[in-house]
């Protein structure tokens, strides 16, 4: 096994690479062990997991005479989805687009996103204003970045965007080597790639993490501002959004890389994010290797000095040297985090965030998501005594935690004494019973319950129902919902008069609330089941249709069926409108008919005042609420005959006000 050590010390600028144009994320993240963290203005890292120290900005983008203009003021504050805290711990995910972890991957425990995926031409910033203490000629900060924005192939002014501007305020001088205008123009930048999952047909872009330096040597006393800016394109549909990491580590000075005495190997890692690294001896005069990760087997003497070259992806960044000197005093102390309690097995997190350069192992195993990460999850079926062993990777410096797990079980299980689904009528009932515990509160689609609080419910009404438990130790389960219905059985009811031709079939149908019908007596019908049997017979016959729904609940109509020599059909020559339930409303006596094609009626000068297709359906005499005045009226049916024939008739008939 092997050590990892954070490589972070101090640098030789050897010089700076051109800055390109490019629209990106840029997340700055720490890259080492908090040594000397001392050294860093209070929570530019974020750490704190808050936004103080930091403003936050808000305001728009637009193009203007060919130039992308990013107007923002300050916002008093983090505003939803446009300045987000994300935590690495439990954590946040991968991004979307670019499927890369939204949290630098080096450690730190926050960072933060501007901006979002909305669109909208929004704006939004942060920035950051520190003094160089007066004794550090040597001071530095690395950040690292990665990129997201959509390519809408507008014009180089509207794209989406991300700015990076880093000031010496006391000098009014723009640091160039580590500011940056990031912005999509339609092809393939350094080090992106295109994403597979764009969600629509504008391509995404994509950069996963990298590194850049920024120089603040020999500017002891300065006053230093950091500046992020994203941008949405100018025409409010596309993104442009970035995460923001402060690294916590702010002094060049040489306080050395450590491993621990009984180490078997080393790897000390340089920063992450850069294209490549090549390995000197503190002379810079022999190369030792390549690659962000320096395997040194066994450990070098304690004191020994090493360098690493860091060359930035092509336009971001500065070449940089860094030195380190490695020294055996390593102390590695085990955090299993606190005691927690598991509810029903629900997994739990313990122990805290992972930190390079250290391996572990919990035990016993049992109930663990993943026994050799810093911070599994657990859900044992007991109560559990988690014991962490932490060490160095190369095998030193172990040492132990604990933490309880108190596994609790609820009886979370409802059981329905009765039936779920009864008629009123059948002296029913259902009871909803759970295992007693500290507190029960029932609910009804999901309205608690008033004074009930029992581990028994009888259901009085048709409704929802579920009951939330908790133990005095504060575990709470809620149980699965019951649905219960309490029926009651509908009024029967005489349909209108079928009229069919001898030997004829025809049609009938019941009503559809019910589960099932039985048409009695069972005679001259295809089916006695149905809700819609044809009816062919040759003599009149009264029907009564017995209708059950899920519930019970008997409802019985009747139907009667008149035999008819032939199809007819037959219109009053008049009706009176009035109300009293007479003679109200005018339509069609059809006999014989089994499809009503239409049934229309106009006045003298040829206006269209009713229509329908419905057979029992007729005119009331109302225009849009208006009685219409006593008149004549011509009205018009067709339809089709039982012997399939069409058939069509008209007259007229008087509209009789009283």
């Amino acid at each position: 096994m092997q050590n990892r050590i954070d490589f972070c010390k101090v640098k030789a600028r050897l010089y700076c690479s051109s800055v390109q144009s490019l629209i990106a994320i840029l997340l700055l993240c720490g890259c080492c062990d908090l040594a000397n963290a001392q050294d860093c203005p209070a929570n530019i890292d974020f750490e704190a997991g808050t936004f103080s120290g930091w403003t936050c900005y808000t305001g728009h983008v637009a193009s203007v005479n060919g130039q992308n203009v990013i107007s923002i003021s300050p916002s008093g504050g983090p505003v939803n989805t446009q300045h987000t805290m994300l935590t690495t711990f439990p954590g946040n995910g991968m991004d979307p687009f670019g499927d890369f972890p939204v949290n630098c991957p080096n450690g730190s425990g926050h960072s933060i996103k501007l901006g979002n995926t909305e669109g909208g031409n929004e704006a939004e910033g942060v920035s950051y204003e520190f003094t160089i203490p007066a004794s550090k000629d040597v001071y530095s900060l690395i950040y690292h970045y990665a990129v997201v924005f959509q390519d809408p192939n507008h014009l180089e002014s509207e794209q989406p965007r991300m700015e990076v501007e880093i000031t010496n305020v006391s000098d009014d001088i723009r640091i160039d080597c580590s500011s940056f205008a990031f912005h999509p123009y339609g092809s393939p930048l350094p080090g992106f790639q295109l994403s597979p999952n764009p969600g629509t047909n504008t391509p995404v872009w994509f950069k996963d993490w990298s590194a850049v330096s920024i120089n603040l040597d020999n500017m002891a006393g300065k006053t230093i501002r950091l500046f992020f800016k994203t941008a949405d394109c100018t025409f409010r549909r596309h993104f442009g959004y970035a995460y923001v990491d402060v690294n916590s580590e702010c002094s060049g000075e040489f306080t050395g890389a450590a491993y621990c005495p009984d180490d078997t190997a080393v790897n000390v890692i340089a920063p992450y994010g850069y294209q490549s690294y090549k390995w000197f001896n503190s002379t810079l005069s022999n190369v030792i290797g390549n690659g962000q990760i320096l395997k040194l087997s066994p450990p070098p003497p304690a004191g020994t000095k090493i360098a690493v070259e860091l060359v930035p992806y092509n336009g971001y960044g500065c070449l940089d040297t860094l030195f380190a000197k490695l020294v055996d005093t390593l102390t590695v102390i085990a955090h299993a985090g606190p005691d927690v309690r598991s509810c029903n097995r629900h997994p739990v997190p313990i122990g805290t965030a992972p930190k390079p350069g250290l391996s572990y192992r919990w035990s016993p195993a049992a109930g663990l998501s993943n026994a050799t990460l810093s911070n599994p999850l657990a859900n044992p079926a007991v109560t559990t005594t988690y014991i962490l062993t932490a060490s160095s990777s190369g095998g030193g410096c172990a040492t132990t935690d604990t933490v309880v797990v108190t596994a609790e079980i609820i009886d979370d299980s409802l059981r329905v004494i009765g039936k779920e689904a009864y008629c009123i009528t059948d002296n029913d009932s259902a009871v909803l019973v759970v295992q007693p515990t500290t507190t029960i509160q029932w609910f009804k689609n999901n309205v608690p319950i008033i004074n009930a609080s029992q581990p028994t419910y009888h259901v009085l009404q048709s409704g929802s129902y579920y009951a939330f438990l908790s133990t005095s130790e504060g575990c709470t389960m809620t149980t699965i919902k019951k649905d219960i219905l309490i029926d009651e059985p509908k009024p029967g009811t005489t349909y209108p008069v079928k009229f069919a031709l001898v030997n004829t079939p025809l049609t009938l149908q019941a009503r559809k609330f019910g589960k099932t019908a039985l048409w009695a007596p069972g005679i001259n019908l295809n089916d006695v089941n149905s809700f819609s049997p044809a009816f062919s017979g040759a003599a009149d016959q009264l029907y009564n249709i017995t209708i059950k729904t899920p519930s019970g609940c008997v409802t019985t109509d009747t139907q009667f069926v008149k035999i008819v020599s032939h199809v007819e059909i037959l219109v009053p020559t008049g009706f009176t409108p009035n109300r009293d339930g007479q003679n109200d409303v005018l339509r069609p006596l059809l006999r014989g008919i089994t499809d009503l094609h239409y049934f229309k009626i106009f006045n003298r000068w040829g206006q269209l005042l009713f229509q329908t297709n419905k057979e029992y359906e007729g005119w009331n005499g109302l225009i849009n609420g208006s009685a219409q005045p006593t008149q004549t009226v011509v009205w018009v049916v067709e339809g089709v005959g039982a012997d399939e024939k069409i058939y069509k008739k008209t007259g007229t008939a008087v509209l009789v006000r009283q």
